[in-house]
């Protein structure tokens, strides 16, 4: 059995008449003359790999730039001033005991849900 010379269509398939119409048994193959001729504004295959080599290139100086080792900060007063004047007042440290004062007044004030009727 040979796949594309014994190939069926299924009848009930609904795409079965639109098969029927478009294969001619009797046409011909196409020849090579009948193929198109490669376009004009295509680059090289050569430059598309030099393309890539420099992209990766780009890549590499980019990693080394921005390396961990390659960052410092220095005078930071400047910013740490106005984000603690755009975070406004400072608040007092909170109290451990005020903490569990609260907590302790609300489970007080805590109602529990009625039992489920069964």
């Amino acid at each position: 059995m040979h796949p594309f010379r014994d190939a069926q269509v299924d009848p009930r398939s609904p795409i079965a008449p639109e098969v029927a119409k478009t294969v001619r048994p009797g046409a011909a193959y196409p020849t090579f003359a009948a193929f198109p001729k490669v376009p004009n504004d295509v680059r090289p295959h050569k430059q598309y790999g030099q393309a890539a080599a420099k992209i990766e290139a780009d890549a590499q100086t980019l990693i080394a730039a921005t390396a961990d080792s390659t960052w410092t900060i220095n005078d930071t007063g400047d910013f740490v001033a106005k984000a603690r004047i755009d975070a406004g007042p400072e608040l007092p440290a909170v109290v451990p005991g005020d903490t569990e004062a609260f907590a302790k007044d609300q489970k007080a004030r805590a109602t529990p849900p009625p039992p489920v009727k069964r």
